[in-house]
């Protein structure tokens, strides 16, 4: 049953914390940088709101759920979509079976309200107009305003923010002065081969060795090339693959020929001749124009495409 509270006589109602079992494996030092961020050293000091900004798929959700277990606080995380609006992200009036007005708080709002941590998920896919909502939230004030409840609600002192980014395409510029207040940056990379093949053995424990070894050869060599494709990429085809396995077990099928079909089937053409998928992305990036500051990303100094290379020097 939902908990219910009243705010300047208007009753919320809040959500329900997600259960937390989230371990982090490996790159141990961002995760000390992130519980650094929800530290305060002093009764005037107050916690960061850190964005996390990586690839799709690299575990920047999984480091904040895993920072908040070891906080032991509640958790809540919100899905930040192109359409959220502020009254998603604050608190929301239902109508009623009986014709009347309820409000129900935010994942966020509750966690302000409870005392727990809020992760905002892929937040550069939000617009300006919701980021707005949360100014005052992210600065030394600690509130938000709700214009449909009529309602000022303060963070306890515990409440704890983190965002998530992603490295894409499909993403809204999110403005200077909320940046500004989402600091700092924390990095996640891309695990290396030990690290990658725990976490995999963590989530598939049931996994054959043979076809963890192919998984983790792949991603590593995909990394290598600054290729995107991720530990989660690695999950889901190894998933398909032990089933496609335990149905043809009265077929003599080779664990490659279906860890192959695996890696087609997850993560199309491209995945199977990496260095061709590399090569076409290189010729992409020399056509269409690398934005500023993504050459360093994609491409070595030294590479002919990278913007900064100059043939007099080699």
């Amino acid at each position: 049953m939902q908990e219910k509270i009243t705010i300047d006589g208007v009753t919320v109602s809040l959500g329900n914390p997600i259960q937390n079992e989230s371990q982090w494996i490996g790159q141990m030092e961002v995760l000390r940088q992130l519980a650094a961020c929800w530290l305060v050293v002093d009764e005037k000091d107050l916690p960061l709101a850190p964005r996390l900004v990586g690839p799709p798929g690299i575990g920047k959700t999984a480091l904040a759920m895993a920072a908040a277990k070891a906080r032991n606080q509640e958790l809540y995380i919100y899905q930040c979509t192109a359409d959220t609006r502020p009254e998603d992200l604050l608190i929301t009036p239902i109508l009623g079976s009986d014709g009347k007005i309820a409000y129900h708080a935010s994942p966020m709002v509750t966690a302000m309200i409870r005392g727990g941590v809020c992760i905002l998920d892929e937040g550069n896919r939000m617009n300006e107009k919701s980021w707005a909502s949360l100014a005052p939230l992210l600065d030394h004030r600690r509130y938000v305003e709700s214009i449909v409840a009529g309602v000022t609600i303060s963070a306890h002192r515990d409440f704890r923010c983190a965002v998530t980014m992603n490295q894409d395409d499909s993403t809204y510029e999110i403005p200077d002065y909320i940046l500004s207040r989402l600091q700092p940056t924390l990095t996640v990379g891309f695990p290396n081969r030990q690290d990658e093949l725990s976490i995999l053995q963590y989530h598939l424990p049931f996994a054959a060795d043979e076809m963890l070894s192919l998984t983790v050869d792949f991603l590593q060599q995909s990394h290598s090339l600054k290729l995107d494709y991720s530990a989660r990429d690695g999950i889901q085809l190894l998933r398909y693959a032990m089933k496609r396995m335990s149905q043809d077990s009265t077929h003599p099928v080779s664990k490659d020929a279906l860890w192959r079909e695996a890696l087609e089937a997850c993560l199309g053409d491209d995945a199977l001749d990496l260095q061709s998928a590399y090569e076409r992305r290189k010729r992409s990036l020399q056509n269409e124009g690398l934005p500023q500051g993504l050459g360093d990303f994609f491409l070595d100094p030294d590479d002919p495409l990278h913007p900064d290379f100059d043939d007099e020097d080699h």
